[in-house]
């Protein structure tokens, strides 16, 4: 077995948990789960989707059984469309296929890749409705798109920062805005169901789907993905401005042993449950109608077929009622790639009986032809059938789509409006991060001459990576024009005069000179801005072997670091790329992970100074290509050669490049007075922390504030701590704050070995901005009753 750098460091730790894990989709009793990601109960629900709205059961009954499997069909629009043509032409023999034989349920948009504008998309979305309109029963077609960070298939839509850089804002508001954002222009071009949010937890930096998180925590990955989903879904799905959100992917599917994209996991009951299914969890409770199918394995089980996860966990457990749709062509893959199915009739069989309600076939009616042979054999029942139609046709009702099928009347000015637009800025605003700022490097003077270098610098693409107006990303030409590079926006402040461009280096490598014709430039400039990072991609185009930044990137950094002119790192990636020694000798680091087409105009503010950065990591930014330690991690990590003798040299455990929650500001903030209203929780009590916040520096700035639980001991080793609050303020110069926060039993559980969620009687530690404080939990007594 050959290993990458990057899995060597990964081999022993997840080698202990696949010997310590069960079989997570063998279990063989239901565990009973109590918390979520603010660690509030839920309750427990039946497998079974009882009957509810009349207009459903009275459609089921006139619905031969071909026409209720079609409705659990999804094809994608690539089949329609008559190839070769920049427009959506339709084949209308193929869509009359589609419809009047396969009587299919849902079309998606990921094989015709390229965003459309408004008028394509009402086009498109009317010629289905009207052809499923003409239909037996007449039953409208439900569209799907995948508009991830803002409506990435709208020609000129408004893209946000990836999740990853809303993480980095600890600001729920901006989320819930940008959901309502993406909601009203994807809903406005006729599409009522949008493939988001992602609500994995990035535990595996390498992975190339990182930036679509919410980063490691899973409290962060919760509390921000509902926000987005709140925004999106609002208060009606009826509306012209809502969408039904989709949370995925359920369940384990950011943790890969490799980190190669869609390769096997091995986790733990316990840790599935404590680290990747509190987000899940939390989205339930907003009331998520959709979720979206993990479209790996965990412990050798594929997600796709385990009747634990989405059955046993997802419908007993967490209560959802909504539609599971799997991954692309993932029932198929259940025969041809996890070859746990000897044909793709079994492998249909296993999808379903599990808990699917809706394959994303997406190319092939087989899915529909062998669903329909097994439940004539009796190895399907109808009843099993009905119950994933029911939902699908209940959530078409709930979005208004048997009244309203037709995309709404709307011009492109109607849908994309200037305020959205300065809605990403803000976003962009507050997700860039300052890493480093020795000696006030930063900000910078204008009316300096500056030479601007690297390959990120004038690419339109680093800034927003994946799902970007196209599946990959990485065509600029589908950008707005009004969009600008790092280089046109940071010309624009310093003035155009004032720059020199010389790309120095390819992504990947450095040609013959290119380096050298930056560092001849940099002769006449007063300042070097060296802009590095990543080219966009997305999911398995994305993977790579190690972390580090590519040999010709940081040959360029350290040429011109050398050249004895100030310099400037600034970083546009999509998963934090090793900088270990290129740190030292850049004086001022700023990160903007994937920070959407406004993150340009955001950084050129923040490094000239008209703007105050105010955003946190949300994940631990590595030092090595091999060292992947969290936040959270377990007290042994530091203390491992405790029982080795002689003992080694000392060596630094925990050495991450910045940690998780660091963050610079251009003003300074003083945190006192960490106290909580109580010295114990008993029972179901809770009590009130409190601390203060001042601005020390000269000038307004926002921080954000997260609040760490640690368990001092507990039946299974703690994490070191965990985030269980945060918020965010602004403090002008000199302004003081008091900031609380409302704790019970809740935030302070765990679970345990036999995967209960459980809060323990013991003491606790309480920190927030290097304050700490302990408290103590005492159980309530049971009450006893009186005969």
């Amino acid at each position: 077995m050959t290993f990458t750098p990057s899995i060597k460091g990964l081999f022993s730790a997840c080698l202990g948990l696949l010997l310590a894990s069960s079989v997570v989709a063998q279990k063989p009793a239901v565990k009973s789960l109590k918390g979520n990601a603010s660690g509030k109960p839920v309750s427990s629900a039946s497998n079974t989707k009882s009957a509810g709205d009349p207009r459903v059961e009275a459609l089921l009954k006139q619905m031969t059984l071909e026409e209720k499997v079609g409705q659990m069909t999804q094809m994608d629009l690539s089949v329609y469309a008559i190839p070769g043509r920049k427009e959506v032409d339709f084949d209308t023999v193929k869509l009359a296929e589609g419809i009047d034989k396969w009587h299919i349920g849902s079309i998606l948009n990921n094989g015709q890749d390229h965003a459309q504008d408004v008028a394509t998309w009402h086009k498109i979305i009317n010629t289905i409705q009207s052809k499923a309109g003409k239909s037996r029963l007449k039953i409208p077609v439900l569209y799907g798109v995948d508009a991830i960070h803002g409506a990435t298939y709208l020609s000129g839509g408004t893209l946000f920062p990836q999740n990853i850089g809303i993480g980095c804002s600890r600001n729920e508001e901006l989320a819930r805005k940008a959901g309502v954002v993406t909601a009203f222009q994807t809903r406005k071009s006729g599409i009522p169901w949008n493939f988001a949010p992602v609500l994995d937890v990035g535990r595996q930096p390498i992975w190339p789907r990182f930036c679509e998180t919410f980063g490691e925590d899973p409290y962060i990955c919760g509390k921000l993905g509902s926000a987005l989903i709140n925004g999106m879904q609002g208060s009606d799905l009826k509306s012209e401005t809502a969408v039904a959100a989709c949370m995925k992917h359920f369940l384990g599917y950011s943790f890969p042993f490799s980190g190669k994209d869609r390769t096997p996991a091995y986790i733990p009951d316990w840790m599935l449950r404590e680290i990747f299914l509190p987000p899940f969890t939390e989205a339930v409770k907003n009331n998520c109608k959709t979720v979206m199918v993990n479209s790996g394995e965990i412990n050798g089980v594929p997600v796709h077929a385990s009747k634990y996860i989405l059955t046993d966990i997802l419908r007993r457990e967490l209560g959802f009622k909504g539609v599971v749709v799997t991954d692309w062509a993932d029932v198929r893959y259940l025969h041809s790639s996890h070859k746990i199915a000897s044909s793709m009739k079994e492998a249909v069989r296993l999808a379903v009986d599990a808990g699917i309600d809706m394959s994303m076939t997406p190319d092939s009616y087989d899915f529909a032809k062998f669903l329909a042979e097994l439940v004539k054999e009796g190895s399907i029942s109808e009843a099993r059938v009905n119950e994933s139609v029911r939902s699908i046709l209940t959530l078409k009702y709930e979005l208004g789509l048997f009244e309203k099928p037709m995309a709404p009347v709307a011009m492109e000015s109607d849908v994309i409006k200037p305020e959205h637009v300065q809605l990403s800025l803000e976003a962009a605003r507050e997700s860039v991060v300052l890493l480093k700022n020795e000696k006030n490097a930063l900000p910078l003077t204008k009316g300096k001459k500056y030479l601007v270098t690297g390959p990120a610098a004038d690419w339109l693409p680093s800034l927003s990576g994946s799902w970007s107006f196209s599946w990959q990303g990485n065509k600029p030409e589908l950008y707005a024009k009004t969009d600008k590079s790092f280089l046109t926006a940071f010309k624009e402040k310093a003035g155009e005069a004032n720059v020199t461009y010389s790309k120095g280096s390819d992504f990947w490598y450095a040609p013959d000179g290119m380096i050298n014709d930056a560092v001849s430039a940099a002769a006449t400039a007063d300042a070097i801005i060296v802009v590095l990072g990543e080219a966009a991609y997305a999911e398995g185009e994305g993977n790579i072997d190690d972390l580090d930044l590519p040999q010709g990137q940081m040959d360029l950094a350290k040429a011109l670091a050398a050249s004895g002119k100030p310099v400037t790192l600034v970083l546009l990636e999509g998963r934090p790329r090793v900088i270990r020694d290129l740190e030292p000798v850049f004086p001022g680091i700023l990160l903007g992970i994937t920070p959407g087409p406004q993150g340009s105009v955001a950084m050129s503010e923040i490094l000239f100074g008209e703007t105050n950065p105010s955003g946190k990591l949300c994940f631990t930014y590595p030092r090595f290509s091999n060292s992947f330690l969290l936040y959270d991690y377990k007290h042994t990590e530091i203390n491992g050669d405790a029982a080795v003798w002689p003992p080694p040299p000392k060596r630094a455990h925990i050495s991450p490049q910045f940690p998780f929650g660091y963050g610079l500001s251009y003003t300074t903030f003083e945190y006192s007075a960490l106290s909580t209203s109580a010295a114990s929780l008993r029972g179901d009590e809770s009590l009130t922390v409190s601390l203060k916040v001042k601005n020390t520096g000269a000038r307004e700035g926002k921080e954000a504030i997260d609040l760490f639980i640690s368990d001092l001991y507990a039946s299974l080793t703690p994490r070191i701590r965990r985030l269980r609050d945060f918020t965010k303020i602004s403090l002008r110069a000199g302004e003081e704050k008091t900031v609380t926060f409302t704790i019970d039993k809740d935030d302070l559980n765990m679970v345990n070995a036999d995967s209960k969620t459980v809060t323990e009687p013991g003491d606790f530690e309480i920190q927030a901005g290097g304050l700490k404080t302990k408290i103590s939990y005492i159980a309530a007594a049971k009450k006893v009753a009186l005969k």
